[in-house]
């Protein structure tokens, strides 16, 4: 077994083992991938400030996010498909994360359903829908989450219309994978990945087939958006959805202070700023690059979180110092779950915490909730340069 010290190391047994169609849909963006690429390395831009001589003595990475204590202020963000990454990948990723103690958050497009997750875990789960047309399976999707005891509903607001990613059109991205000659022949080499598929029945997007109407392809990800998402939406259809939920509503995908500003006018209880991993939008800024401006924009009046190019325990302190109260790792924990199921999940947790930890120490700081501007040196154009 290789000593895993970063997600790097996960990446790369996670490529080795998994289906190039699902490892090029965790490891792609749309178009010419440009906002794909900078969600990284705008991170980079951002330097620590150095502290010493500070007792660094009973240190605590623990918070609070969406009214719930958390070890560390990350959430396992939503992601599709992660049945397909690993077999029953959702409810290995739900188990890992209740143990860590953070918020696990379930995909409308999963594989294992909410029920499935539900009757492998303990504790409540975070559920995430997307903005659908029919009415009718939006609130069964809803009172399927409260039946399920989820305690926050996650409105991915991003994803009207699906942007192009062109690696998924040229693999025939489905679930489970259309057999053809090229993939067969990239199948013949992931025989554990294969053993494991075989052993389990969920091999379909458990919260759709069986469950809606008049989807023609419930393997296609491409053809369920193009029947079921709503082109239409707008802030009076947001506000009609949070009127469905009594719980915290979370909408996940906001990248202009204008939007925070009428996310918070529409009674949401967070946002995740996000740019869906530069999987829409290419050539739209870096979620921490528009991070700034969202703070001061909104301030402390609704809770803020981060997701999109997180990829360390250092990523999250600056998320954390430029004033988001939470942050989301979608990527990162999903190269641990290829790499090695659910204890590869808690690997990656557990690396994201050490890195967290001691970078706060090395920053002079003892609690999350004491990081701040100052402990960041940002060059003067970081969150203007494109303005």
């Amino acid at each position: 077994m290789p000593v895993i010290t970063e997600i790097e190391d996960l990446k790369r047994i996670y490529k080795r083992r998994v289906p190039k169609m699902f490892y090029d849909y965790a490891e792609t963006g749309s178009w010419t991938q440009q906002t794909f690429a900078d969600n990284c390395s705008d991170f980079d831009e951002i330097r620590l400030r150095q502290r010493v001589a500070v007792d660094m003595a009973g240190r605590s990475t623990a918070s609070r996010m969406a009214g719930q204590d958390v070890a560390m202020p990350v959430a396992l963000a939503p992601v599709g498909l992660c049945g397909m990454q690993s077999a029953d990948g959702e409810i290995k990723a739900a188990r890992a994360a209740e143990k860590f103690g953070v918020p696990f958050t379930l995909s409308t497009m999963s594989i294992c359903s909410i029920e499935d997750v539900a009757s492998h875990t303990t504790k409540p789960f975070w559920f995430q829908v997307y903005t659908l047309k029919d009415d009718d399976f939006m609130k069964r999707l809803f009172a399927r989450a409260k039946d399920a005891n989820c305690s926050a509903l996650v409105i991915t607001v991003d994803l009207q219309i699906m942007g192009q990613r062109h690696k998924d059109l040229k693999n025939g991205l489905s679930a489970p994978p259309k057999l053809t000659p090229r993939s067969i022949l990239n199948l013949a080499t992931k025989v554990p990945w294969g053993l494991e598929m075989l052993q389990t029945k969920r091999r379909f997007f458990g919260n759709i087939v069986g469950h809606a109407k008049g989807v023609t392809d419930p393997t296609s990800l491409g053809s369920w958006t193009a029947e079921a998402f709503d082109p239409s939406l707008d802030w009076e259809r947001i506000r009609q959805f949070r009127s469905w939920w009594d719980g915290p509503v979370i909408l996940k995908g906001i990248l202009d202070p204008e939007d925070a500003k009428k996310a918070l006018a529409v009674g949401a209880d967070a946002i995740v700023v996000s740019n869906h991993g530069g999987r829409q939008l290419d050539g739209a800024l870096s979620s921490i690059r528009m991070l700034p401006q969202i703070m001061d924009a909104v301030g402390d009046k609704i809770e803020v979180h981060l997701d999109s190019g997180i990829r360390s325990g250092q990523d999250v302190l600056k998320a954390l110092a430029l004033g988001a109260k939470g942050t989301m790792i979608g990527r990162a924990f999903v190269y641990g779950l290829g790499a090695m199921g659910e204890a590869g999940v808690t690997r990656a947790l557990q690396v994201i915490h050490k890195e967290l930890d001691t970078t706060m120490a090395l920053c002079g700081e003892r609690k999350v909730a004491d990081l701040g501007r100052h402990n960041l040196l940002l060059p003067k154009d970081f969150s203007t340069r494109w303005a």
